[in-house]
């Protein structure tokens, strides 16, 4: 079990039971999964950009990511249904609670002129995405070894009814809100 993960167990699920008063404790909300996507607009003129892509999610995550096909053919983008435009990770059970702890704790302190993560980025389900404009906060990827500054978007899927759940649920689990 990991560190976040007893976290969770030991003190944030009390505090929410107390705070929401629920009256079971499988209604207090929990991480359901985190999804790390990177969506790229090069890779249709570069096929290699995907394989890099990947292989940086691959460094962050610890697992295997899947190539995103185009859903729709646009003209205007020259986009064709089915070629490849991005890489996604789903992260569950342990790999997810280790990636929270390192996102709270060792990347996001390393972006240039961090004053703490948006409060609006909830969904009105309890869910909350933010974007990174660059992979290097990430201690895994190697400085001299990255082709191009790439960003990505991660998405947390919480068990939370509202927002104010979840904005609660990952306050307690150490989310660094802007005040």
């Amino acid at each position: 079990m990991s560190r976040m993960q007893d976290k969770y167990n030991k003190e944030v699920a009390p505090a929410l039971m107390e705070k929401f008063s629920y009256k079971s404790t499988m209604q207090i909300p929990k991480l359901d999964k985190i999804v790390i996507n990177i969506g790229m607009g090069e890779a249709k003129d570069n096929p290699k950009a995907i394989e890099a892509a990947c292989g940086d999610l691959a460094a962050i995550t610890g697992q295997k990511p899947i190539i995103t096909k185009a859903k729709k053919s646009v003209a205007n983008f020259k986009l064709r249904e089915g070629m490849n435009i991005g890489c996604k990770v789903t992260l569950r059970a342990d790999k997810m609670y280790e990636f929270l702890d390192r996102f709270f704790n060792v990347a996001l302190p390393r972006v240039r002129d961090f004053r703490g993560i948006n409060p609006n980025g909830f969904d009105g389900r309890g869910n909350y995405s933010v974007g990174i404009k660059e992979q290097l906060i990430f201690p895994e990827i190697d400085y001299d070894k990255i082709d191009k500054i790439r960003g990505m978007d991660i998405n947390i899927v919480t068990t939370a009814q509202t927002d104010e759940e979840a904005r609660e649920l990952l306050k307690l689990m150490g989310a660094p809100f802007r005040s």
